[in-house]
């Protein structure tokens, strides 16, 4: 069993940057690959980023490519999403996940394929 905790939500203006925090406890860390994924009010939780165990590929969305930062700290059993630029339809409740096995191409986005999930963090960004 893993127990994933988000952090460092809140509000935010269009333009500045914000960065949320996963932490992991329960099972080891190693070996899971962690990704953020959004749910913004009356859509469908939609995949932002990823990143493989130990963390040497990373997979983004379109929408957030070349603003968002997805990183892990191994040693802190932490997992980061940097949020640059950050536009209004950024908006949302982001949640981590964990899944085990290989992220590759054919899965990082998919939903179906992490194993546990966090609770979430509002992010509200203003214009």
């Amino acid at each position: 069993q893993v127990q994933l905790v988000e952090s460092g939500g809140g509000l935010v203006q269009a333009g500045g940057s914000l960065r949320l925090s996963c932490t992991a406890s329960g099972r080891t860390f190693s070996s899971y690959a962690m990704a953020w994924f959004r749910q913004a009010p009356g859509n469908a939780r939609e995949f932002v980023a990823a990143i493989s165990w130990p963390g040497g590929s990373t997979y983004y969305a379109e929408s957030v490519r070349g603003r968002f930062t997805i990183s892990r700290d191994n040693a802190k059993n932490t997992v980061y999403l940097k949020m640059n630029s950050p536009k209004a339809e950024d908006t949302a409740v982001y949640s981590c996940a964990s899944g085990t096995g290989t992220l590759h191409s054919g899965n990082y986005y998919r939903r179906d394929w992490y194993n546990y999930w966090g609770q979430g963090t509002q992010v509200t960004v203003s214009s």
